[in-house]
C-alpha cells in the first residue's frame, strides 16, 4: 500500500471539471488531474431515475491532501452532493509515485 490516491468525482460539463480540476492542481491537492470524455449516467436521486451526461475526473493525490482536497470540490462543485469516492494506489512505479508526493501538500 503507497499513500497515494485515486480520486473519482463527475461533474455536469467539462467547463466546470476543467475549471475545478485545475484549481486542485494550482493549489496543490492535486498532483495530476485526467477529464474522461462524456459518459452516461443512470442513477436514483431523490426518488427519480436520472440519466444524464457526465464528465469525470480522474485526480491523483495523496493521503495527506485528501482532506483539503475533499473540502475544495465538496464548495466548488454545483451539485448539492458531488460524487467523491478515494481509491488507495496498492503500487505503482517509484519515480511517479514519488513525483505525486513531491506535488501535493
Amino acid at each position: 500500500m503507497t499513500e497515494a490516491l485515486v480520486v473519482l468525482c463527475s461533474f455536469p460539463d467539462r467547463e466546470e471539471a476543467r475549471r475545478i480540476g485545475t484549481h486542485l492542481v494550482e493549489r496543490q491537492y492535486a498532483a495530476c488531474i485526467n477529464i474522461m470524455p462524456a459518459m452516461e449516467s443512470i442513477y436514483c436521486w431523490e426518488g427519480k431515475l436520472c440519466c444524464e451526461e457526465e464528465f469525470m475526473l480522474i485526480i491523483k493525490t495523496s493521503r495527506a491532501s485528501f482532506l483539503g482536497l475533499s473540502r475544495e470540490l465538496s464548495s466548488l462543485h454545483s451539485n448539492d452532493e458531488p460524487e467523491i469516492i478515494a481509491l488507495p494506489v496498492v503500487d505503482g512505479s517509484h519515480g511517479y509515485l514519488s513525483w505525486l508526493m513531491d506535488q501535493t501538500r
